[in-house]
């Protein structure tokens, strides 16, 4: 676990030096790891919705 925890800090810390703010960073985030449930759990997600 805490080598997902470690990869995902580095990423933040990627897109704050790259002048991305923590909230947008932190929505972007948080949409990925929402597509990747709803992949895993085979989720139909409609059309329209990107």
């Amino acid at each position: 676990m805490s080598d997902i925890v470690n990869k995902l800090w580095g990423f933040c810390h990627t897109l704050r030096h790259d002048g991305i703010d923590y909230g947008d960073y932190i929505e972007q985030l948080t949409y990925l790891l929402f597509l990747k449930m709803a992949d895993e759990r085979e989720v139909h997600i409609p059309d329209g919705y990107d």
